[in-house]
């Protein structure tokens, strides 16, 4: 049987049996949205691709040892370990993470979009920077909300499960984060399509 056609949970069974193959195809398989939800919160890919190695030695150790019994849910147990990883990150260097894009990694240009014309793409392009900096003033818990739902596609449940708060304050947080952004573009009376 082809390791592409195997679930995440027969891929972590081959990979403790000896093949090398399974576990390579579970990294690709989720490399994109764990390695893009690290960087949205570090913003430094050298950086989000330490990180992204340390949690890929901490999934292999639990593997080894027997202690991974996250059945049917490996992404969202990735994702833990590297939502924890980047929380340790920043409680060791006291700084928070911003959304803001670098000369070299747009998180736009990873999400699928149809063909536009250059006028739509320079419209679309103005819009996610406007976007992008309404979302870096948010507070913290709700900016959070913000880049694991809308920028790594997490469930609402997925997030409460990653940040330790219930669904309720997890959409609290995002009904709230939507609030402050229409605040600020009407008090700035800024157009978002313009």
């Amino acid at each position: 049987m082809q390791v592409t056609t195997l679930n995440d949970q027969q891929l972590i069974a081959r990979y403790l049996d000896g093949d090398q193959r399974a576990f390579e195809e579970l990294l690709s398989r989720h490399k994109q949205k764990i390695y893009t939800s690290i960087y949205l919160f570090v913003k430094d890919h050298a950086l989000a691709e330490d990180i992204f190695q340390e949690v890929f030695i901490k999934i292999i150790d639990t593997l080894r040892k027997g202690k991974y019994n996250h059945e049917g849910k490996f992404v969202q147990w990735a994702m833990r370990i590297s939502y924890n990883m980047c929380v340790d990150y920043f409680r060791r260097n006291k700084r928070r993470p911003i959304v803001s894009p670098t000369e070299t990694f747009d998180i736009f240009e990873v999400l699928q979009v149809s063909e536009d014309n250059a006028e739509q793409k320079i419209i679309r392009s103005q819009t996610h920077d406007k976007v992008r900096k309404l979302v870096d003033q948010l507070p913290p818990e709700q900016r959070e909300v913000v880049i694991l739902r809308h920028y790594a596609d997490m469930s609402f449940k997925e997030i409460s499960q990653l940040t330790r708060v219930s669904i309720n304050t997890a959409l609290g947080r995002m009904r709230y984060a939507l609030i402050n952004i229409r605040r600020m573009v009407e008090e700035r009376e800024m157009s978002l399509l313009q």
